[in-house]
């Protein structure tokens, strides 16, 4: 697989980036703004064979490499989940854990994994160009793991990089943020963003409901797409909900249903005060509650959030989420 062509925002912190010295980055911003796409960007062109400006040459020996996810000198610290949604290979043990169902696919990074990084961290460079090692997200490092890396960061071997992602910095280890230049993600303007989403296939009218629906983050926004959501789902979404209409989250995983839900509640307690809800057009919002029922519902959504990766039973959670909804809309109190 050969490498999509990036958004203009990010073809332009890759140059700014590129431009300056430094042996570790710490990319961070809110999702949705091409944390992984940049980094990714980053170490093509720090081990591309014919490297300018603008980054790395894409048909090189090691460009391809990259592309076909098998390049001696990068390595890849994602959580296993994450890495195989992306097309990275798991270390053979780990693959064959997972074959033989002797345990789940990671939601973070495990220490095995870093531990092999480090190694690979001590090794030559295979191609003579360097190595490189992107972690992402990079707040899915628990302590044992973030500290197994901060020893490398502190006294890293003389040809290696780490670029690393994150949507959320203030989860990192003070130490870790400490060691890196940070860059804060570009949040793009609204032209380049719909130009961006056209050239991915998405009609304008649905680009705009999308990208409202995502909180103007443009990676989310295309998701959503791909997806196969619809705008008109969206839009009566909220309605649905006033009703207690579980068939609206029907094709939604209950992570996707709080998240959606999360965005309601803000909305609705938005308009509560008198300001523009942000993710939903006015018009498709029902009456809303009082605060207070609306803080009391936010919090048991944050609290569902926690659980929502891997519910007892999903259908069943979709059906107490929109439950939780309309109880929450319909409360005097």
């Amino acid at each position: 697989m050969s490498a999509a062509p990036v958004a203009p925002w990010i073809a332009q912190q890759r140059q700014a980036l590129l431009a300056q010295r430094g042996h570790a980055w710490l990319l961070q911003g809110p999702s949705g703004l091409g944390q992984y796409p940049l980094a990714l960007e980053l170490v093509r062109a720090w081990l591309c064979d014919a490297p300018t400006a603008d980054g790395a040459c894409g048909v090189c020996t090691s460009c391809h490499a990259i592309d076909v996810r098998a390049h001696a000198d990068l390595c890849v610290l994602m959580p296993e989940t994450q890495m195989m949604e992306l097309g990275w290979p798991l270390p053979e043990k780990a693959q064959a854990d997972i074959d033989d169902k002797k345990r789940k696919p990671s939601r973070e990074i495990r220490v095995d994994a870093m531990r092999d990084a480090v190694e690979f961290c001590q090794r030559t460079s295979a191609r003579g160009r360097g190595k490189a090692v992107l972690v992402y997200p990079a707040e899915q490092m628990n302590h044992v793991t973030a500290n197994a890396l901060l020893k490398t960061l502190e006294e890293p071997p003389g040809d290696v990089r780490f670029v690393l992602a994150t949507e959320a910095a203030h989860q990192l280890l003070p130490t870790i943020r400490s060691r890196c230049l940070g860059h804060t993600m570009v949040w793009p303007q609204d032209a380049a963003m719909h130009g961006w989403l056209a050239g991915q296939g998405v009609a304008p009218e649905a680009a705009t409901a999308f990208l409202r629906a995502a909180g103007g983050r443009p990676d989310d926004a295309l998701a959503m797409a791909r997806a196969g959501r619809s705008p008109d789902a969206w839009a009566r979404l909220p309605k649905a909900m006033a009703r207690g209409d579980a068939t609206a989250l029907a094709d939604w995983s209950p992570a996707q249903a709080v998240d959606a839900l999360q965005k309601l509640c803000h909305d609705l307690l938005a308009h509560r005060v008198g300001a523009a809800p942000r993710y939903f057009d006015a018009a498709d919002l029902p009456a809303p509650p009082g605060v207070g029922p609306l803080t009391r519902w936010g919090r048991a959504l944050a609290k569902e959030a926690r659980t929502a990766e891997h519910p007892f039973n999903a259908g069943l959670m979709l059906e107490a989420l929109a439950a939780q909804a309309r109880n929450a809309l319909h409360s005097k109190h």
